[in-house]
């Protein structure tokens, strides 16, 4: 095999994993009433300071009419609470619960574990270079995803 058909290989495999495996690993029997997305709609938000519907949205490159059914469901299930702003009622805030947070922590570990493993026994020199790496793979699907925006938004 080559070493492009290897590099192939192995990505197509991990982003395979990693929607598959992650999504399993996070469906536990707590937070068995959540999907892979409603774990990552939750990162979105964060355990800090309340975030807008529409910041979220952004974060996850959806728009806020798809946010809010995914918020229906994170919000009749108590992870989630959305209230609108008092000084302009355009604005929803959105933050987590105590067992949002706690599912927050949850997906945070899973990530933590993740990146403990690709680190052991990893040099600095050899993790500078995994992060080069994976920061070229970003880059090229910011370039591929990107175009296209700009392109819907033109019309």
């Amino acid at each position: 095999m080559t070493t492009d058909e290897t590099l192939n290989t192995l990505l197509v495999r991990i982003f395979k994993d990693i929607m598959e495996i992650e999504g399993r690993c996070l469906v536990t029997d707590e937070f068995v009433d959540l999907t892979y997305n409603d774990f990552h709609i939750i990162e979105a938000i964060g355990t800090a300071e309340p975030k807008s519907m529409s910041t979220v949205a952004k974060l996850m490159k959806v728009t806020t009419g798809t946010l809010t059914k995914a918020m229906d469901g994170l919000t009749e299930k108590g992870y989630v609470i959305r209230e609108r702003s008092k000084q302009d009622k355009r604005v929803v805030w959105v933050y987590l619960t105590d067992k949002g947070k706690a599912a927050y922590k949850h997906h945070e570990e899973f990530h933590w574990r993740m990146i403990d493993h690709v680190k052991d026994g990893l040099g600095d020199q050899e993790i500078t270079v995994l992060i080069y790496s994976l920061a070229k793979l970003v880059d090229f699907f910011q370039q591929v995803y990107e175009p296209e925006n700009e392109q819907e938004e033109g019309k």
